[in-house]
């Protein structure tokens, strides 16, 4: 399955050209070529080995042949010197391969959304680099500076298939959002007809990061919560004197106020729409094995208009932002190791990072693309995951060599 898999990637998305004009480092004649410590990193993720140790001893397995993996200080050490610009090439390659084969199509609704949400790699006491941030964490026994990396993300979602563009680093003094500008602005440079819409947590619902989104040409999207209260208070006088209108979705039952044409939020240039959707469905709990009504109340600030995406439209948009959070960042973390230190150097996190979301990409590609629909009803994503990792397994020695 693991050659299968980069037969694909070789093939279909054309992986082994990516790699060989891509990948550069600051080493001047290196005796391992950095399209070799690539291949590595990418078989070392999609069998979910987790460490370049573990990596390491994987070196006997007839699986390599020629070009075995270097050992894991040098894969740790080449890491930090990569280019970080032709990491976003070759996954901007990928996207543009996966384009032209029609596996980005756009849910019904038409309309493609990309999702900016931070996340946190690691936090520690005891280590910090250049690249750190800090915080004060008081605890019993007094204040504590805790070192930290957070990098800013963007997800493009459709109705087919999930694809991690790009991550930023927050640098020191400055906040999620700024760093979400940065990173939007690199994206839709390289990706300008990728995504309709920018969508984002209620951090996101600031009037400069609204204003900065549409003048590049873009919709955006966010969760509204009551620091806006002029808006919030606005919209709920009004939604208070009319009735919603209810939309059925599954057995989901909603109902929804659609307001559009405010002009009370000072910071924005743009007048935004504010839709809610009050929604309630029922849960069966495994313990009393009885029927539990739940409900959720949502509010999103937009500036797409009526008729650009209707109500429902806007809800699941506003939905899909979680796209990033549950089986995006969830994933990365539990199953691709995203959040492991391979070497606690502010580049090297970054490279990591965005190697990461590549495999991920190249992955989610093969089992969505290349196996038939029969095998992906038989066996979910970690099995197909596991057969890899045993295919490169079945090629060590029956007796372990020494080292």
């Amino acid at each position: 399955m693991l050659r299968r898999m980069l037969g694909y990637a070789r093939q279909r998305l054309g992986l082994d050209d990516l790699l060989e004009h891509n990948i550069h480092d600051s080493r001047k004649e290196p005796r391992i070529p950095g399209t070799r410590i690539a291949r590595s990193a990418l078989v070392m993720m999609l069998t979910r080995l987790g460490s370049f140790n573990a990596l390491e001893q994987t070196r006997p397995s007839r699986f390599w042949l020629d070009g075995s993996p270097p050992s894991a200080d040098t894969m740790g050490r080449v890491c930090g010197q990569m280019d970080l610009a032709g990491l976003r090439a070759i996954g901007h390659g990928v996207y543009e391969r996966l384009k032209r084969g029609k596996a980005l199509l756009p849910p019904a609704h038409g309309l493609m959304l990309a999702v900016l949400d931070a996340h946190e790699l690691h936090a520690t006491f005891r280590r910090r680099c250049s690249g750190c941030l800090e915080r004060t964490i008081h605890t019993k026994e007094g204040d504590r500076i805790q070192y930290y990396h957070r990098h800013v993300t963007m997800s493009l979602v459709g109705g087919s298939l999930r694809l991690l563009l790009d991550a930023e680093p927050i640098q020191k003094g400055e906040d999620e959002v700024a760093a979400a500008k940065r990173l939007f602005d690199r994206v839709v440079a390289a990706y300008p007809r990728a995504f309709d819409v920018v969508g984002g947590d209620g951090l996101y619902a600031q009037g400069p990061f609204f204003n900065h989104v549409r003048a590049a040409g873009k919709h955006v999207m966010a969760v509204l919560k009551n620091e806006q209260r002029d808006l919030m208070a606005d919209a709920a006088a009004l939604w208070e004197q009319m009735p919603p209108t209810a939309v059925y979705e599954g057995e989901r039952r909603r109902e929804c106020w659609d307001l559009s044409g405010f002009t009370t939020w000072p910071q924005c240039q743009s007048p935004v729409r504010v839709v809610r959707s009050c929604e309630r469905w029922s849960v069966r709990r495994q313990l009393t094995k009885e029927l539990e009504e739940c409900v959720s109340d949502w509010v999103w600030v937009t500036t797409m208009p009526s008729e650009m995406a209707s109500t429902l439209a806007t809800v699941q948009l506003g939905h899909a932002r979680w796209d990033i959070e549950n089986p995006g960042f969830n994933e990365l973390v539990n199953r691709w190791h995203a959040d492991h230190v391979y070497r606690h150097e502010g580049t090297a996190m970054l490279v990591m990072w965005l190697l990461t979301m590549m495999a991920a990409n190249l992955f989610a590609a093969f089992y969505g693309r290349d196996l038939k629909p029969a095998l992906r009803a038989a066996f979910d994503t970690l099995h197909i995951a596991r057969q890899m990792l045993t295919e490169l397994m079945a090629g060590m020695p029956t007796q372990p060599r020494a080292p």
